[in-house]
Parts: C-alpha cells; structure tokens; sequence
C-alpha cells in the first residue's frame, strides 16, 4: 500500500470516527479509537485531546492513562509521561505494564537505580514481560550490576527468543562477566535478527577473542 493510500484511508477512519463520538459523546470506546487512528496518522496532539476525554468518562481506565503516557513519552514529555503511568498504576489489574513504562522514564532520564527499581516492579507482577527484563539488564549494566544483568538479560532472551534487542543486552552482560566466547555468539544472534550492533562493542569484544 502506498503512503498516498494509507492517508486516504486514514483520513476516511478518521472522518467516520469523528461523526461517531459526535453522535455518541459519551462513549469511551469511541474516542479511544479515534484516540488511535489520530496517534497513527500522526496527529499526537489530537489524540491527547482524545484521551482526555476518554478519562473524563472513565477515570479508572488504566489503558486510558497508559496509552496517554505513551504518547507523552514519544514526545518527549517525561513529566507528564510520569504522572499518567503513575494514575495508570492506581487502576490497573495487573500493574506491570506502568512499572515497565516508569521504568524506560528513569532509563531516560540516566537514574538507572529509580529505573531498576520500576523494571523488577514489572517482572514481579509479570514474570513472562520480556521487554520489562530487557531493560531490567540495561539498567543493571549501566549501573554496574552484572552479575544481575546476566541473569535479567537470560529471562529477557527466555521469554521472547526473537527479539534481537535481548540477545544484544545478553551480549553486553557476558562481556562483562568476562564470557567473551558466549558474548560473540549472542552478538551475532543479535545481528542475525536484525540488530544494529554497536561498532565499538564489537570492537572491544574482538579484542577479547
């Protein structure tokens, strides 16, 4: 499908979903998908608005204040992100997902200890939340904790074996537990799935071989 295409049938969700919370104002389900198809086309301010409004109706969806965040966080507006995730987290079932969110604001911000802290809060209410370990490792090698990053980096590469991303961080924890051999060959795990390797890490690492 071309660009041209999609912005075309873009625009006709769009205009079908706007006459339908015209028709029905109330009706939480209706500006959360519109809240979506704007946040697809681009239309992030809009999409905001849409939200807004889906938390003036229910202000106990969790869902609602997570995508906010979401959206807060792509641009760039951590604050903000923060405060949603942090509602998020009073509503939610099951909370991992705003733990894992707080997380990659702290991550952001360099506070790998505030970042590790909200990322174990995830794995805690879902052990299976890969991406929550991912960044877990991240975190923990950032602030030096390898042996941890080893183990969280191994969960992250249980849980979701595809994701080129858990193999890098993998990768990353071996080197510095100083197992060079299994860290080439997570590295090249990474690559094969496509991820874009670091040059000075496999620099440094070939120096070890």
């Amino acid at each position: 499908m071309s660009d041209t295409q999609l912005n075309e049938d873009l625009s006709k969700v769009i205009a079908e979903l706007e006459e339908k919370v015209k028709e029905l104002p109330g009706n939480f389900v209706a500006h959360h998908h519109l809240a979506m198809v704007y946040h697809k086309a681009g239309r992030h301010n809009d999409a905001i608005g849409e939200l807004k409004k889906c938390l003036q109706i229910d202000e106990a969806s969790a869902e609602a204040h997570i995508n906010l965040g979401a959206l807060y966080f792509e641009l760039g507006q951590l604050d903000e992100s923060l405060e949603a995730n942090k509602k998020a987290l009073l509503h939610a079932v099951n909370p991992a997902q705003a733990h894992c969110n707080i997380g990659l604001i702290h991550q952001q911000r360099g506070d790998n200890d505030k970042a590790i802290d909200s990322y174990t809060k995830a794995t805690i209410n879902d052990p299976k939340l890969a991406f929550a370990w991912i960044n877990l490792a991240a975190s923990q090698i950032g602030a030096g904790a390898f042996d941890k990053a080893l183990t969280a980096a191994r969960k992250g590469v249980e849980h979701d074996p595809d994701y080129p991303m858990a193999h890098n961080n993998l990768a990353v924890a071996q080197f510095y537990t100083e197992d060079y051999q299994a860290a080439e060959k997570s590295m090249k795990k990474a690559e094969d799935l496509g991820y874009a390797v670091e040059p000075m890490f496999k620099k440094v690492l070939a120096e070890k071989l």
